[in-house]
């Protein structure tokens, strides 16, 4: 693997802001709370599509670990990679605290998919589209880890003013959930856009749900109708 492959699809910007807070990955009241947070709801949702237990699952874009945990604790087998070397690391120390087997490795979800065709049951790419240059490249790379038959999972922000007014403005300058400048607009992906490329790489989309915040409960919830601002895409790939 040449250096110019394994960084085709990388913006070294977006993973120097994760580099920097990558010691508070696992920190439930920092930076990282929203994850945190979301992070049951994600698993839940992933769990009742496809069931994990006793699968080969992939996170593509792991960060510090929090969906590989949650998962590989309802029995899948884990693999998580990421570009970021300082949040693998602490993905790798945590997951010995917890007693939990999971591979991880510093690639991109290109380089990885050229070695490692088809060899997944599932795949996971949870909140990661938004931040390489090319996310439409990171689908196809996604589609071509897993076997015929396995599901592939997406996560991502729609791009509207709705958008742009709770996940920047709100969050990153009103409530100060997350550091400013974590998210660009220009980064975020229509729910169609998404769809478009999920079935130029030979996937079928299953379903579309909205996550919703209810700010009086202050939990996240799935939504059939609501995918103003973060929503999730499970797909399929045909047998």
């Amino acid at each position: 693997m040449t250096e110019s492959t394994l960084n085709a699809n990388v913006d070294p910007a977006e993973i120097g802001k994760f580099e920097r807070m990558a010691s508070r990955w696992w920190d439930p009241n920092g930076e990282f709370k929203p994850l945190h947070e979301l992070n049951p709801v994600r698993a839940n949702y992933i769990d009742e599509m496809a069931p994990v237990a006793g699968k080969h699952i992939v996170d593509v874009g792991c960060g510090g670990g929090l969906l590989c945990e949650a998962l590989a604790q309802r029995g899948a087998h884990m693999t998580g990679i990421d570009m970021g070397t300082a949040p693998l690391e602490v993905a790798q120390l945590h997951a010995l605290e917890s007693k939990l087997e999971i591979h991880y490795v510093q690639n991109t979800a290109e380089a990885f998919a050229d070695t490692h065709k088809g060899e997944f049951d599932h795949v996971t790419c949870l909140e990661m589209l938004e931040h390489v240059p090319d996310p439409a490249s990171t689908v196809k790379a996604c589609a071509e880890l897993v076997r015929p038959g396995g599901s592939v999972f997406f996560s991502t922000i729609n791009r509207n003013p709705k958008a742009y007014a709770m996940a920047i403005l709100g969050a990153e300058y009103l409530l100060q959930w997350l550091p400013k400048g974590t998210h660009e607009y220009k980064k975020f992906i229509r729910p169609s856009e998404l769809s478009a490329w999920i079935r130029a790489a030979g996937l079928q989309v299953e379903d579309i749900r909205g996550v919703v915040f209810n700010p009086l409960t202050k939990r996240y919830r799935l939504s059939e109708r609501d995918v103003d601002v973060n929503y999730m895409i499970a797909a399929k790939k045909p047998l």
